[in-house]
């Protein structure tokens, strides 16, 4: 599995009342929430990423520093773009540069990692914790 550096993938929606901050609890106003737009992030870098992975293999979402800075009203399109900009030495860690723009510029923008996992293993461990 050879993860190309520079591998980006873009994602594009229109903003809708049920992505608003109001909406999730992230903030009381109509706009653009910062939970949709780390999802969008997250999304984008996950798409990127799963070009490359063999059958059986995922990734995780592990760390998401992002800012958001400015706001997006109602009715205008909104999209993440996630770039590959790193991969560790064991190729489990994948890092990613994330930003998010309006039809009136940039408004977020930041840094994602993902680990690659082994979709199995990952759900056995999980479940787990209900047998505890």
């Amino acid at each position: 599995m050879m993860i190309m550096i520079g591998t980006k993938c873009r994602l594009e929606q229109p903003v809708t009342e049920e992505l608003t901050a109001a909406a999730i609890g992230s903030g009381a106003l109509p706009v653009f929430g910062t939970p949709f737009m780390a999802a969008m992030m997250e999304n984008a870098a996950l798409t990127a990423l799963q070009t490359y992975l063999e059958e059986g293999l995922g990734s995780v979402g592990t760390r998401l520093d992002i800012t958001h800075d400015a706001p997006t009203p109602i009715g205008m399109t909104v999209w993440a773009e996630a770039e590959i900009v790193s991969v560790s030495e064991n190729g489990r860690m994948v890092e990613f540069k994330v930003s998010a723009w309006d039809e009136k510029g940039p408004v977020g923008a930041g840094t994602h990692t993902r680990a690659i996992i082994k979709n199995e293993k990952f759900l056995t461990k999980c479940n787990a914790k209900l047998e505890k």
